[in-house]
């Protein structure tokens, strides 16, 4: 989770950069708080939504635990993102792996949204499901969920790495591109814009970072070093984002 932390906040680099130091935050999905911690340490005025949902039971007892070390807390808001709300306005929202377990993506957007200041984005990582691939149980999926569930359920039940596995599956959504452009599209104050060349930056992650690599199939490690080795995986952020694996979104919200 400490790796973690350290990569969000180089993904979140150039967009922290740009704003005042004092800049009011939006973490969507704090986890345990490491990053929110951290940016507010660096003088952020941030607030971490964070509800701890299904499969994510240890995730309250490690947060208790970070926020009660941390010289500087943000503001917590114990809530399902799809019911906050706020007086404040926000410069800058972002999640990282979390938009695959809201219960509605659309609603999440539109709650975002309304707490951003004009010109102000919501920036999220997560996976796109329309990629044959399910990176928390480390599956090739088919197709659909249920159809996924019917044919991988025993790889899912005995996932070593997973806690709660039911309660894992139950909460992702199967969120796509498609899916997030729709949703943009069906908000006039949005616009929206994929990122593809973070791919490629995952792509070195994979090698640069154990941890991340170890939570990786082998399979996928063993061809990703192939391909960095000779640097195909570059060609990686030609791909239209709609058929990448994972979807870098950056929702600005316009006049």
């Amino acid at each position: 989770m400490a790796a973690e932390a350290v990569f969000a906040r180089d993904w979140l680099y150039d967009d922290l950069a740009q704003l005042p130091s004092s800049a009011a935050l939006l973490e969507v999905g704090g986890g345990v708080f490491i990053l929110s911690c951290q940016l507010a340490s660096e003088g952020f005025a941030v607030t971490a939504i964070e509800p701890t949902g299904d499969g994510f039971g240890a995730f309250k007892q490690l947060g208790d635990i970070v926020l009660a070390l941390a010289p500087v807390k943000p503001n917590i808001s114990r809530c399902m993102a799809e019911d906050f709300a706020s007086k404040e306005r926000f410069d800058f929202a972002f999640s990282v792996n979390v938009m695959e377990h809201v219960d509605s993506p659309a609603e999440v957007i539109t709650r975002i949204s309304n707490v951003l200041k004009t010109g102000a984005k919501y920036r999220f990582l997560c996976p796109n499901y329309i990629f044959p691939y399910e990176p928390h149980f480390n599956i090739p999926t088919s197709i659909t969920k249920h159809l996924t569930w019917r044919v991988m359920s025993r790889r899912i039940m005995s996932n070593p790495r997973v806690d709660d596995p039911i309660g894992l599956w139950q909460s992702i959504n199967w969120i796509t591109v498609a899916k997030v452009r729709r949703f943009a599209a069906s908000d006039p104050r949005l616009t929206a814009y994929f990122r593809r060349t973070t791919l490629v930056w995952m792509l070195e992650r994979a090698l640069d970072d154990d941890e991340f690599a170890r939570r990786r199939a082998p399979w996928m490690i063993s061809i990703i070093r192939a391909a960095v080795a000779v640097r195909l995986h570059y060609l990686a952020s030609y791909l239209p984002a709609v058929l990448q694996p994972i979807m870098d979104v950056s929702l600005t919200k316009r006049q």
